[in-house]
């Protein structure tokens, strides 16, 4: 019951931020923030770490963009197609990449995005370095104009909810008992008859998936696909936001994009932007150093002793 009261807490705080806020910069927080959910369900639930998300969230972006542009599909069936190639690479990648461990996992996943970084780099129809300009956010169903701030808001947060909401199911249904079975101890999981690297697979092609639909709703937030959502800071940035929430939990990814993305965004335009890298890199050692359970897991810690 107040794991409910929380969530309806949280929803109506939600529903109600743009009258504050500005509701583009709370829509670019809500994808940031189920980028950043796609991640943890990798590394916080099935242990693997990837260095390579930011292709899935570059790929649904291009995706969504080039078909907005030149198909005329609404909205929504152009976020649907860009969550499905995001889902087909993690595919292609997961594939390579599952059977290794590691460090070695990791390098793979880099390796490969790379690939990717410099295949949008050179392909004529993202316009390179320029970026894919221009992205119409077209009429949801044919019928509810995006052009809107505040509608492109509700029409995000609606998508952070179901993608939310799909996390949440998978972490807690027999599968996501399994994958933390994977991750606490993968020979144990192998020697109970699991088919590992077909699970950590699954694991993967939902996390690409839902990375790149975050990607493909941030494009038409700001009519904009670039290659900045596919390089590899972007990669750093996913788990940056994952540890300063809390990794291998529910609702630390979410605060960790909120409070990254604040502070990018309040920092970036005053004096402090030239070495807003550098002080990215600061929270992250003080994160590694002095709360390695992140936000929620300090939190957490705290309540259970003291409460």
């Amino acid at each position: 019951m107040n794991k409910m009261k929380l969530n309806l807490v949280l929803l109506a705080i939600a529903l109600l931020a743009p009258m504050v806020l500005y509701p583009v910069f709370l829509a670019k927080v809500l994808c940031f923030a189920l980028f950043a959910c796609a991640f943890n369900l990798l590394l916080g639930f099935a242990g693997l770490l990837s260095f390579g998300h930011a292709a899935f969230l570059g790929t649904g972006g291009y995706v969504t963009g080039y078909l907005m542009i030149n198909s005329g599909l609404t909205p929504e069936l152009a976020i649907i197609a860009g969550m499905v190639a995001g889902g087909l690479l993690g595919a292609i990648f997961g594939k390579l990449a599952v059977k290794r461990e590691g460090i070695y996992f990791a390098m793979v996943t880099l390796a490969l995005a790379q690939l990717v970084f410099f295949f949008y780099l050179q392909a004529p129809f993202t316009n390179g370095e320029d970026g894919m300009q221009g992205v119409p956010r077209g009429a949801l169903f044919g019928l509810i104009d995006l052009s809107d701030n505040l509608v492109m808001y509700y029409f995000v947060l609606a998508i952070f909810i179901a993608g939310f909401w799909m996390i949440n199911r998978t972490v807690h249904s027999p599968f996501g008992q399994i994958l933390k079975a994977i991750r606490e101890n993968e020979d144990r999981a192998t020697s109970l008859g699991y088919d590992v690297n077909r699970y950590k697979l699954v694991a993967f092609v939902i996390s690409a998936a839902l990375a790149s639909l975050a990607g493909s709703t941030k494009s038409l937030v700001f009519n904009l696909a670039s290659l900045t959502d596919v390089h590899w800071h972007m990669s750093g940035e996913v788990i940056l936001m994952t540890l300063v929430g809390g990794v291998g939990t529910i609702f630390g990814p979410v605060l960790g994009a909120g409070f990254i993305v604040t502070m990018q965004n309040y920092l970036s335009g005053g004096e402090l932007g030239n070495y807003i890298h550098i002080i990215m890199g600061v929270v992250f050692v003080i994160c590694v150093l002095s709360f390695r359970s992140g936000i929620v897991g300090q939190f957490a810690k705290f309540k259970r002793d003291n409460f």
